[in-house]
């Protein structure tokens, strides 16, 4: 199957710069999307340091896609699950080893979401609360879940929903990559169809999408759906850097 992809990150309207770190590589079919955290600009160094490396490391482990292409079985799907997460955990150990050597960095570190399409599975890497959506026969499903501790709250049933709509702090993450020399990272694996899009994005988008809305905006032309969400957020404040990465599987 033929994958192609649309990315865009924008500064936001209240961010004195841009802490989002993007990769889009369609020839090798890995997407990532990092937010930064660390302030006064060191969050952008983490993100760019995470997605550079979590590109490096699957490039370099490229054998183990074209063998799974050649031979798609469970065991193989399992190898490149582990591919997956070890390129995380690398990033992981640089951005705290970067920031161990330098007191300035401190304490910076960075959400990862990823995707690996590799023929008809796609493989999701996930720490943080950036976003993996997919669309299929007009309706959009999100694929990752986020670590926050909202979130945590709700799945233990410390909140209701209601409660939760109203409740400060909805950015407090409770994963990040780098915070420590090591972060769990969630995998798990999806079919990808021909028709499917995938959206990639930090919440500097989801933190302003209503239920359903999706739906409507990312199955027109992909530029045109792009450049709507990053105006939408904008228009609804953009109170932090916005990145969307729209992958398109034919």
């Amino acid at each position: 199957m033929r994958r192609w992809s649309v990315s865009r990150t924008d500064v936001g309207k209240k961010r004195p710069h841009n802490e989002d770190s993007f990769y889009a590589d369609d020839k090798l079919g890995l997407y990532v999307v990092a937010d930064g955290v660390g302030g006064h600009a060191k969050g952008e160094v983490a993100s760019q340091e995470a997605v550079e490396q979590i590109h490096g490391w699957v490039k370099a482990e490229s054998a183990r896609i074209a063998e799974y292409l050649a031979n798609p079985d469970d065991e193989r799907l399992g190898a490149l699950r582990r591919v997956l997460e070890s390129a995380v955990q690398q990033a992981c150990y640089m951005v705290y080893g970067m920031a161990e050597q330098d007191p300035e960095q401190k304490g910076m570190s960075t959400t990862i979401s990823t995707l690996l399409l590799a023929g008809e599975v796609g493989i999701i890497g996930q720490v943080g609360d950036s976003r993996i959506y997919r669309l299929r026969g007009g309706v959009v499903q999100q694929l990752t879940e986020d670590h926050t501790l909202l979130n945590y709250k709700l799945k233990h049933g410390l909140i209701t929903p209601e409660q939760a709509a109203r409740a400060p702090g909805k950015n407090v993450i409770t994963r990040a990559v780098g915070h420590k020399d090591y972060v769990e990272v969630d995998t798990i694996h999806v079919d990808a169809a021909a028709g499917d899009r995938f959206l990639l994005c930090s919440d500097g988008l989801h933190g302003y999408l209503r239920d359903g809305e999706l739906d409507g905006i990312i199955g027109h032309e992909p530029k045109s759906a792009v450049d709507r969400l990053i105006d939408l957020a904008n228009a609804r404040g953009g109170r932090d850097n916005i990145t969307v990465v729209l992958v398109l599987v034919s």
